[in-house]
């Protein structure tokens, strides 16, 4: 918030998705708006006064508050007031309507309420999956942090997610796009990018809140608020954060629909086709195809129109039903017979192949560089002290024979007897 107020949105984090209600705004406005309202949420957070918050955006050399100046140089500074003190209002609401965390059991408290509204959105398709087994990475990775900030690299993320690094990438951008992720940093030669998970909304609401209409002060941060219906979707998360790294639901393998349906059972055993299909958040095609591939591996079974887990389905050993009588007995046996085995182990082979190739980059680049910095060779012509004897006599420095005919002149350059005459 001090680089934001300081510099300004040098990154455009602000600069989409955030519209100032009412009135006609354009793109610019509504980045202000939204650096504003940022700006003035923190200062809320820490204590300051309404008057102080407009004193220094209005009267400091800051770029977060140029088009607050603006505004009071064209408009005057009553409109300029008014503009600041519906931001200000706004964040303080938003402020207030949240729990501070102040401690490591506080931030544990929020994340066990962010694990719960993820486990209760619909992550629909392949890519609404890979971002699921994205956030759930990273929701182990804050758990151990103690932290929303966090750091991991592309390639250690996608080992953990289960999918390759262009897969991880490109499941960032998303969650990027979306506001539910915010890169720091870029990393180190030695370490991960920095990053943090953004959750934005207390936990007695949800991402599907919206304001109609406005203006309200604060914009989307206040006002009347239209949520969803319940799409019905529910899984278990740990489950899933604890299976999707494996062989078994590699793309080719279970995959992430197949992760889900046994996450859906996971956190209620028992449920319909129907059921399963809106519990993990899965067509009906789909959900047809992976009850069909779990029950040949006896993982599930059904009676009448209700499917459950088989006693020890989640530790990958399967039971013996009318569906299958060759039961697989753990999860790399799943893996063999999708044809997923071994995936796993050949990303990994792969990932720190390029790390020991990016480890000699960075050594060959520091060498060059290093090169680059070191004193130019001395021109050839130039006398060196190796090559003078103390009478000033030429000589080679290898054998300390005397060289005849050849001279320094006064210029400091070898020359040769003939060339002085």
């Amino acid at each position: 918030m001090h680089k934001l107020l300081v510099l300004g949105d040098q990154d455009a984090t602000y600069a989409t998705g955030n519209h100032q209600r009412g009135g006609k705004n354009t793109p610019a406005s509504d980045h202000a708006w939204a650096m504003t309202r940022a700006v003035a949420a923190d200062a809320a957070r820490v204590g300051w006064s309404r008057a102080t918050f407009l004193q220094v955006m209005l009267d400091g050399p800051y770029k977060a508050g140029q088009h607050a100046r603006t505004l009071h140089h064209r408009r005057g500074y009553d409109k300029a007031a008014a503009w600041l003190q519906r931001a200000w209002d706004g964040a303080q609401q938003y402020v207030q309507s949240i729990d501070p965390i102040s401690t490591r059991q506080d931030f544990h408290a929020a994340l066990a309420a962010f694990r719960s509204r993820i486990e209760c959105t619909p992550w629909k398709g392949v890519a609404g999956k890979t971002d699921l087994r994205n956030l759930i990475a990273r929701m182990e990775i804050c758990s151990q942090a103690g932290s929303w900030d966090h750091t991991v690299s592309e390639r250690d993320l996608a080992e953990r997610m289960g999918c390759s690094r262009t897969t991880a990438h490109n499941s960032n951008q998303r969650l990027l796009h979306a506001k539910a992720l915010r890169q720091l940093d870029n990393g180190s030669p030695t370490e991960g990018a920095r990053w943090m998970l953004i959750s934005r909304l207390p936990s007695t609401t949800s991402h599907h809140w919206s304001t109609p209409k406005g203006p309200e002060a604060g914009g989307a941060m206040s006002g009347p608020g239209v949520r969803q219906p319940d799409t019905g979707a529910d899984i278990d998360s740990r489950t899933a954060g604890r299976l999707m790294h494996l062989d078994a639901f590699a793309h080719h393998g279970l995959g992430g629909s197949g992760l889900a349906v046994l996450a859906a059972l996971a956190e209620r055993d028992g449920q319909s086709l129907t059921e399963l299909q809106a519990s993990a958040s899965i067509s009906r095609p789909t959900a047809y195809r992976q009850v069909g591939k779990l029950k040949d591996l006896g993982l599930i079974r059904h009676e009448d129109e209700v499917y459950h887990l088989s006693p020890t389905a989640l530790e990958g050993v399967g039971a013996t039903t009318q569906d299958c009588a060759d039961p697989v007995a753990g999860w790399p046996e799943t893996a063999e017979r999708l044809g997923t085995a071994g995936s796993a182990e050949r990303r990994r082979r792969h990932h720190e192949a390029q790390r020991i190739h990016w480890r000699h980059e960075q050594v060959r680049l520091a060498e060059r560089r290093r090169a680059a910095h070191q004193a130019p060779l001395p021109h050839p012509a130039v006398a060196q002290p190796q090559y003078l004897r103390a009478d000033g006599c030429a000589i080679d420095p290898s054998t300390g024979e005397v060289i005849s005919g050849l001279y320094v002149a006064s210029d400091g350059r070898w020359v040769w007897g003939e060339e002085l005459r």
